[in-house]
């Protein structure tokens, strides 16, 4: 059923670009009706009073299909928005390295984060500077989103940026270049406990993780903590990675596909010797919960926080003709004890909850770890 859904919107997206002339020799050729989606988009086009958007149109019946399987981890991404997934998915993008913030007034978006080392910082941005132009457009009253696609393009270009500050505008002439964000970030708490913030399982999640793990034990850390709170999940191989540089020898991921494949991965015998606690929050997802799940089930960690979301489901995503996709759910997966966290979740073994003002500023980045009750509890166990 799944895989026929599939071939539908496929079949729907293929047909409706092409033109009708095209799609009535076509059904004369092989004997066969034009399909119910060709024919409502036929009618639309030809005895609509209105006027209708026929890429709108595709989107939001390829959408409706998706959403009818019934499945809340499957969804659709239409063709405008499929490169600012990728870019997601591998943790960088071509841009000049800012964080800007809409002001409350719209009077242009605040620079709140300058890169490093970025093109925008060589260019002399600076934070606190008000964007108010791009490209010699007017930027105020825009959305983030239109300011993003002015200030993307193709790496090695420039772009022209215009600023407000101290009450003088200034123009600034910025280098777009690949911007990696990261992915894991550390740091050394009291008592030599190290604070390792994972921001999601996508590219290089293994990679930076590990490296921070490193440092901090270098560094004298005789305990991790593991924050994995508002992680949305990633890559199935990222975690894995991680889990097998972690654990010792035994399952670590089971995943069961549609077609009755079973895939099975395992950890060999080298592990990481120190106590760990996982910090978990009902914003963890996917591959972040099982993670915490797996090292609770080997018994090498302490679960503190909330309860986890509850998803079970692996995705695949499958590029279509029009250059959209959908991520389609093809394979359940169960923790290295084979128990599903689907619509269940993984209850943390330390319950600590926070009110809603100390879960926005977890979620915002600027809560201390020593006013975090939940990075506290996870201290307090690791003493």
């Amino acid at each position: 059923m799944k895989e026929k859904l599939l071939r539908l919107a496929s079949y729907a997206l293929v047909a409706a670009l092409s033109t009708l002339m095209t799609l009535t020799m076509l059904d004369h050729q092989i004997g066969l009706k034009p399909g119910k989606l060709d024919q409502l988009e036929h009618l639309i086009e030809e005895k609509f009073i209105g006027e209708a958007d026929t890429q709108a149109l595709l989107d939001a019946a390829a959408n409706a299909m998706v959403t009818a399987t019934g499945d809340r981890w499957s969804y659709y991404i239409p063709a405008s928005e499929y490169e600012s997934y990728r870019e997601q998915q591998n943790n960088a993008y071509v841009g000049v390295g800012i964080t800007i913030q809409l002001t409350d007034e719209s009077q242009g978006f605040l620079i709140t984060e300058v890169a490093s080392g970025g093109s925008a910082e060589e260019a002399g941005l600076k934070v606190n500077d008000l964007l108010i132009g791009v490209e010699e457009q007017d930027v105020r009253g825009k959305s983030a989103a239109d300011v993003r696609n002015l200030v993307r393009g193709e790496e090695g270009t420039f772009v022209t940026m215009r600023v407000l500050r101290r009450g003088e505008h200034m123009d600034f002439n910025v280098e777009r270049r690949q911007v990696k964000t990261p992915v894991a970030t550390y740091e050394m708490l009291k008592d030599n406990l190290g604070l390792v913030t994972i921001e999601n399982f996508d590219t290089r999640c293994a990679e930076e993780t590990i490296a921070a793990i490193e440092t901090l034990m270098e560094n004298g850390a005789r305990g991790l903590i593991f924050d994995v709170r508002n992680n949305p999940g990633g890559f199935a191989s990222e975690l894995v990675d991680l889990l097998d540089y972690l654990l010792p020898e035994g399952e670590l991921f089971r995943v069961e596909y549609y077609d009755g494949r079973v895939d099975v991965d395992q950890s060999d015998e080298s592990c990481l010797e120190v106590p760990m606690t996982v910090v978990v929050n009902a914003s963890s997802y996917s591959a972040a919960e099982f993670f915490a799940a797996a090292l609770s089930e080997y018994g090498v960690a302490t679960v503190v926080g909330e309860q986890t979301v509850g998803k079970g489901y692996c995705q695949t995503t499958y590029q279509l003709s029009d250059g959209s996709a959908v991520a389609l759910s093809i394979g359940k997966y169960v923790t290295p004890k084979g128990i599903s966290l689907a619509g269940v979740g993984l209850e943390p073994d330390v319950p600590v909850s926070v009110d809603e003002e100390t879960a926005a500023s977890i979620y915002y980045g600027t809560l201390k770890p020593e006013e975090d009750p939940q990075i506290q509890a996870a201290m307090k166990l690791l003493r």
